[in-house]
């Protein structure tokens, strides 16, 4: 599921306040990442991860890949933090404009 602008802003907004759960080291993303990732998601829908990646264009990859590896959408990246979401099938908290 593609996020569109208005979607995404409401997502900034809620995720405003949130702190880094799930924190990604020099080993970069792992399957043991991933797995953090997907169980976050599955509690809060809405999370932000840190990465520890100097580089821009790693950091970009390793976004891509929490992405891809935890079937969730990016919301927002900035600097070295990204807000992933993944909407619950049932029981969502978080009821998207459309």
């Amino acid at each position: 599921m593609a996020l569109n602008g208005k979607q995404k802003r409401q997502l900034r907004a809620l995720g405003h306040h949130l702190s880094a759960v799930v924190l990604v080291g020099s080993d970069g993303v792992t399957e043991g990442v991933i797995g953090a990732v997907t169980q976050a998601l599955k509690d809060h829908e809405l999370i932000k991860v840190k990465i520890a990646e100097e580089d821009r264009e790693g950091r970009k990859a390793s976004v891509q890949k929490l992405a891809e590896g935890s079937g969730s959408d990016v919301a927002q990246t900035m600097g070295r933090t990204v807000l992933l979401f993944k909407q619950k099938k049932k029981n969502s908290k978080i009821a998207l404009v459309k």
